[in-house]
């Protein structure tokens, strides 16, 4: 008897494989090859590297562009400008004129540093000495006075010839020669500034030891040369005429001469000038304190400031000296 196969879900009959009527076509793409990642040289990457950076450097080092000005050319006005307050002329829009117009007038207004460099480099010169401690000015302010030779070297040196090209601007005078500036002592007048352990150069004056000198005529035969004129008052020699300065030909013995004195403009009408050539008359002459009323002074710079000063201080006894044909006393 034959068994009945019965048919289950779990059981599966196997799919017919199709049949081709011709055999598969061998056209068909081959399967794509596996791509093959190149690995980076060290090298390499640090060139991309530095090339980066130096892209970087390069756009960072570009120089800004100056900002340009518009200039007008004017006919009927000048260019050239005089400060008001130092008496400097300058070319304006002119960088470099106005950079130094700026300078010059700071120094003027409020003159220089002294701090500690120049305390430490008088402390290694011995050509730098302290004349009077206190002085005592009008304002109440208090400063002190040192006396530098006009040689010196190092950073009060340098400062010094800074000094007294601004007051060689200021007074329109020429250069100091050499063999005047041997001759010569500077006095510094300082005063405590607002920074602390600094201090302000705000007077100075040039001494020189000299040998001869002219004698400055009284106010009442102080005349010009006319017609009417006295013979007496014909020998005199016009220094300058616009202030009545005239002097008598003669040359007579005079053992200082005071070439340049400078104040700065805010501490004028302070007693700073008159300190300064008082220190000058006791000490420039060793072991010997001149007198200006018996002439033993005399002064070369002669501006209008310069002759009310040489007039108060000198009470009469002042005298005349040209600082270019003098003879020194070196």
């Amino acid at each position: 008897m034959s068994s009945k196969v019965k048919r289950t879900y779990a059981s599966r009959s196997d799919k017919p494989k199709p049949c081709f009527s011709s055999p598969p076509s061998t056209l068909s793409c081959p399967p794509s090859a596996p791509s093959i990642k190149r690995k980076r040289l060290f090298g390499d990457s640090q060139s991309q590297v530095d090339a980066s950076a130096k892209r970087v450097k390069s756009s960072k080092e570009k120089p800004r562009q100056k900002t340009l000005k518009q200039l007008h050319f004017c006919i009927d006005q000048s260019i050239v400008r005089t400060c008001a307050i130092c008496k400097l002329s300058y070319t304006k829009g002119a960088e470099d004129d106005e950079a130094l117009h700026r300078a010059h007038c700071a120094r003027v207004q409020r003159g220089m540093e002294w701090g500690k460099e120049e305390e430490r480099d008088k402390a290694g010169a011995g050509n730098v000495k302290e004349i009077v401690e206190v002085v005592k000015l009008k304002d109440g302010k208090k400063g002190r006075i040192i006396c530098v030779d006009a040689t010196v070297g190092g950073k009060i040196g340098t400062k010094l010839s800074t000094l007294l090209e601004t007051i060689n601007i200021t007074l329109s005078a020429s250069t100091l020669s050499p063999e005047a500036l041997r001759a010569s002592k500077a006095y510094l007048f300082l005063l405590p500034a607002i920074t602390p352990n600094k201090e302000k150069i705000v007077g100075c004056i040039f001494a020189q030891r000299i040998e001869k000198a002219m004698a400055v005529a009284p106010l009442s035969s102080s005349v010009p040369e006319n017609v009417d004129a006295t013979p007496s008052s014909r020998s005199l020699l016009t220094m300058d005429d616009t202030t009545g300065l005239f002097c008598y030909p003669e040359l007579l013995p005079t053992a200082l001469g005071i070439s340049r004195i400078f104040v700065t403009s805010t501490q004028r009408r302070q007693g700073i000038a008159s300190s300064l050539l008082s220190a000058a008359a006791q000490t420039a002459v060793h072991g010997c304190v001149l007198d200006p009323k018996d002439g033993q002074i005399a002064f070369s710079q002669t501006t209008g400031d310069g002759i009310a000063l040489m007039r108060n201080w000198g009470q009469g006894g002042i005298r005349i000296y040209d600082e270019d044909n003098c003879q020194m006393y070196l």
